[in-house]
């Protein structure tokens, strides 16, 4: 008997039932569960439910049990084909490292999604892009264009079928409007262990501090600037002898690292938002 292999995530209210409801579900749709993880936010007691099973029924039957099964919860429930990959739109500016990191493991299948284009500002990571078969626009902007390359940028994600939009170092602020348009879509990678050294040349503002560690932190994007929801975070220590150049060096391994981990736990659908905060499934 031939199997499909689905992925659904659920968010409500926790009360007792739901994962007992979950279960009865996935065994009423002739399914079996592979994996599963679960959490209840004390703060919010919101209640959090990644779910991966297979299941001889086809999609829309397997859909269609879990729906009336778990409506009663009210939940915001998805279900999707565990082999469909998400659908990512990069936004650089002229730094590189987190990029190429990003395309590296795309290329090796370490990273599963699909990246129909970059968006760039400049023109320098144009040959970078296109070596790896992915297409390339460059988009300049300005205060006086942001708007109208915004409403360029909101083209692309419907045309693409965009699910995520991940800034590698790109070195613009998006406007409240597009922000609260895609909340939850946006992922972005902060030269610091936030909260942070905030303006120009953080690693220098660091190194007059004389700290002892040094991090990076991605987050979802919101128009309150670096404020956002954090995904991931790493750190690693530094001694006195490092010098700013040193920090800079070590930032950019932290960062691509980080950006890289949490583009994956969002493409694997690990990160569920829970007002300010996030609930991240191993």
């Amino acid at each position: 008997m031939s199997t499909i292999d689905l992925l659904a995530t659920l968010t409500c209210i926790d009360r007792p039932g739901i994962v007992h409801a979950m279960t009865t579900a996935v065994l009423n749709s002739n399914g079996n569960i592979i994996e599963n993880q679960q959490f209840t936010d004390p703060v919010t007691g919101l209640f959090c439910m990644r779910t991966r099973f297979t299941t001889a029924e086809n999609f829309s039957t397997a859909k269609e049990i879990l729906g009336k099964e778990l409506s009663r919860f009210s939940p915001t429930l998805e279900i999707r084909p565990f082999e469909n990959r998400k659908r990512a739109l990069i936004l650089v500016t002229k730094e590189s490292h987190c990029l190429r990191d990003l395309l590296y493991l795309r290329d090796l299948g370490e990273l599963p999604v699909d990246i129909p284009l970059v968006v760039s500002n400049h023109e320098e990571l144009r040959p970078l892009v296109e070596s790896h078969g992915i297409a390339f626009e460059y988009l300049p902007v300005v205060a006086a264009t942001k708007k109208e390359q915004e409403a360029q940028l909101i083209e692309r994600i419907e045309k693409h079928q965009i699910d995520v939009v991940v800034l590698a170092r790109y070195m613009q602020i998006l406007s409240a409007d597009f922000c609260r348009k895609f909340t939850g879509h946006i992922i972005n990678i902060h030269h610091s262990f936030l909260p942070g050294f905030k303006g120009a040349k953080p690693y220098h503002q660091a190194h007059a501090r004389g700290v002892k560690i040094i991090g990076a932190t991605a987050h979802f994007v919101t128009e309150d600037l670096d404020e956002g929801p954090i995904i991931e975070q790493d750190i690693t220590h530094v001694s006195h002898s490092a010098t700013p150049e040193d920090l800079v060096a070590i930032g950019r391994d932290i960062e691509r690292r980080v950006l890289a981990k949490a583009v994956r736990l969002y493409a694997e659908v690990r990160v569920f938002l829970v007002g300010a905060r996030t609930v991240v499934f191993s």
